[in-house]
């Protein structure tokens, strides 16, 4: 089924299992994010580890991922960034995982890209509108030049991510015009806010440690997720 020809009595609304797993998202979310920090590792990986799951169950409550491959790539994206979670939860004195943690989330980012390049429409953003793309590139040379000299072994690596992560969030952009307002600006904004949080990571890791990098970079992301999730469920609602 594509998404032209979606129905939408396929897509029945749910409103109260709705606005329960969206509480429990944020309530575990803020949990991990006011307490992680004094938590034992064992119960911080916990916690953190239950974060993506209540969000995966509140894009099925609203979407059937059978029978779709973009609503399955989606489950995909977030399976792949539930792995990044925890392998980059693991104390580093425990073990370095930083790099099979990168991979992981580096997969989630293709996954979602390819579900935005997928959606049905003009490609307007990209054939007639390619300057809206510049912001997005400039941002990405930036980060690489202050974090260029700093990187070591890893510049390879975090130059495919960034573009990877880049190309996210062009494709998110490249939604315009194909799908309702709500959709687009929630995803816009969460593929934004994911950008933000992976540079955060970034920069504090190999620029210098961020005052409250732990708070800034987990809080910009469960945002993320959260608006990128919910904004491509309203692609699918009635108007």
């Amino acid at each position: 089924m594509s998404e032209k020809s979606v129905n939408f009595n396929k897509y029945d609304n749910h409103p109260m299992k709705t606005k329960i797993v969206t509480a429990c998202y944020f309530m575990i979310s803020i949990i991990y994010i006011s307490y992680g920090n004094m938590a034992t590792p064992l119960v911080a990986i916990i916690l953190k580890a239950l974060i993506i799951p209540v969000l995966m169950l509140l894009f099925i409550i609203n979407i059937r991922p059978a029978g779709n491959r973009s609503h399955r790539m989606i489950i995909l994206a977030l399976i792949f960034a539930w792995c990044g979670d925890i392998l980059l939860g693991v104390p580093k004195e425990s073990a370095d995982l930083f790099v099979p943690g990168l991979v992981s989330f580096l997969l989630a980012h293709v996954m979602y890209l390819s579900v935005f390049f997928r959606t049905p429409g003009e490609n307007f953003i990209i054939r007639k509108r390619t300057y809206f793309l510049v912001p997005v590139a400039i941002y990405g040379i930036l980060l690489l030049y202050i974090l260029f000299d700093r990187l070591g072994d890893m510049k390879l690596p975090v130059i495919i991510y960034t573009i990877v992560i880049l190309t996210m969030v062009s494709s998110a952009m490249n939604r315009y015009g194909k799908v309702n307002s709500n959709s687009w600006l929630l995803v816009m904004a969460g593929a934004i806010l994911f950008l933000l949080s992976d540079s955060g990571i970034a920069i504090d890791k190999f620029l210098k440690p961020l005052p409250g990098a732990q708070v800034m970079i987990m809080s910009t992301y469960v945002l993320a997720q959260y608006l990128i999730v919910t904004g491509y469920i309203h692609q699918f609602k009635k108007p």
